[in-house]
């Protein structure tokens, strides 16, 4: 391992602690060296070398898109074990570049590393549950890898899907699912005989994997109605509106088996089908209208929102939380500005603020703590203690502007008559229990 992998590997991995309020990781890898090319879905483009890197236990090589290597970044990008790949709008030739790309692969591979590869290549604009089809490269890569050793070291291939309810939240969640490995020196005959074939079919096999760790929607327009579904039933991967009665792995597993029904609707669709869907759109149309979100329409209705102890909380992290807004807010507000004016496409936005917001808040509260620490005149270890609590006074901050954004919401919800959303919305469940079969 380079050195600042491991330097930044621990602040790395606390930012994501940060970020997300629980993390779930399923067939994790056993080893941290073991010859193996991770193929991940790109549902939130930066975010999802940095989730899989902190919570999967094995040391990471990472295949990444070659226009963000410039003079200036390359020399960082290549000690986070960072490798570029080369598309054919980057207008060179990919053919030659790649080759080199793919010795240093094998290189890493031969080492005993492993790689993360996103053989979808691209991220959607905005977040949508789904698998793109997916390139041959991470098959070839292994079989290259193979035949430099003359195939006598196993390199494998598995699949990892990354779950997130939603990515550019903090505090929401996420669940990374890893398939089996497939060894790929057990293809050897197949290989020697069609490579071409045995690329391509290990290719749809891997396919099948990936969308069997994540929540596939074949058809991209009906990602919205899924996401409705999951909503008024309360039993899916949505952030905001889900029953805290269900673990995450089962809001997965239900997120996945609706989408795989909705998936046998391909061709024609049913009456109640497009009837639910219609119902759906146009009760979050009068949500939207009326500003108000489903998750506070919902508590009003089960009277499950209480508003004294959301208040007592409030209180109680009111210290912890003035220490976070001293040591991280005016930074915190230059990174939010900076990475929405630079950046148009929202995908981007949560992992760039969380990467950037490790380097700046420790570069700006490091002399603070420093100066605290000697005008006080207290040891080393206390300031080290206190700048490592900083993270912990600025998770408290955003704890409590949450806490007091829900007492806000509901205070306002309260004064409006939302009897007929109500309603619309225990129709909803009904129609859905109706519908939906019972996963």
């Amino acid at each position: 391992m380079r050195i600042l992998y491991v330097i930044v590997y621990p602040f790395m991995s606390l930012a994501v602690f940060l970020f997300y309020r629980k993390i779930v990781s399923i067939n994790k890898p056993k080893y941290r060296f073991n010859r193996t090319i991770y193929a991940g879905n790109h549902a939130a483009s930066f975010m999802d070398p940095l989730v899989v890197a902190t919570n999967n236990r094995s040391v990471l090589y990472f295949m990444t898109r070659s226009d963000v290597f410039t003079t200036f970044s390359k020399p960082f990008l290549w000690a986070f074990h960072m490798l570029p790949i080369y598309r054919q709008q980057d207008g060179v030739d990919t053919k030659e570049k790649n080759a080199e790309v793919f010795q240093k692969c094998t290189d890493a591979l031969a080492a005993k590393k492993n790689l993360l590869i996103y053989p979808e290549g691209l991220t959607d604009d905005v977040f949508i549950r789904r698998l793109k089809p997916i390139k041959k490269g991470a098959i070839r890569i292994g079989f290259i890898a193979l035949e430099a050793s003359n195939w006598k070291e196993k390199v494998y291939v598995s699949a990892i899907g990354c779950n997130y309810t939603y990515p550019n939240a903090m505090r929401s969640e996420l669940l990374i699912s890893n398939s089996d490995p497939i060894c790929l020196n057990d293809y050897r005959t197949e290989y020697e005989a069609n490579s071409y074939q045995v690329i391509a079919d290990l290719t749809d096999k891997v396919e099948v994997l990936m969308k069997a760790q994540i929540t596939h929607i074949e058809r991209e327009e009906w990602s919205e109605f899924h996401e409705q579904i999951m909503i008024i039933s309360g039993k899916g991967m949505n952030y905001l509106t889900y029953d805290k009665s269900f673990s995450l792995e089962l809001r997965w597993k239900y997120s996945q088996k609706l989408a795989n029904w909705l998936n046998t609707f391909s061709e024609t669709i049913p009456v109640e089908i497009e009837s639910l869907k219609s119902q759906l759109s146009t009760y979050f149309e009068q949500l939207k209208n009326s500003e108000i979100l489903d998750c506070d329409l919902k508590a009003k209705k089960d009277n499950s929102y209480n508003s004294f102890l959301n208040l007592i909380s409030i209180i109680a992290l009111f210290p912890f939380a003035t220490l976070g807004a001293l040591h991280c807010y005016l930074p915190y507000r230059f990174i939010k500005n900076f990475v929405e004016k630079k950046f148009k496409r929202s995908v981007f936005w949560g992992s760039t603020k969380m990467v950037l917001g490790m380097f700046i808040l420790s570069l700006f509260n490091v002399p603070i703590v420093a100066v605290l620490t000697n005008y006080l005149d207290q040891p080393f270890w206390i300031g080290l203690i206190y700048f490592v609590l900083i993270s912990m006074f600025w998770l408290s901050f955003v704890s409590i502007k949450l806490k007091i954004n829900q007492f806000v919401r509901m205070s306002k919800i309260k004064r409006f008559n939302t009897n007929e959303l109500v309603i619309m919305r225990q129709e909803l469940e009904e129609r859905i229990l109706q519908i939906v079969p019972k996963f």
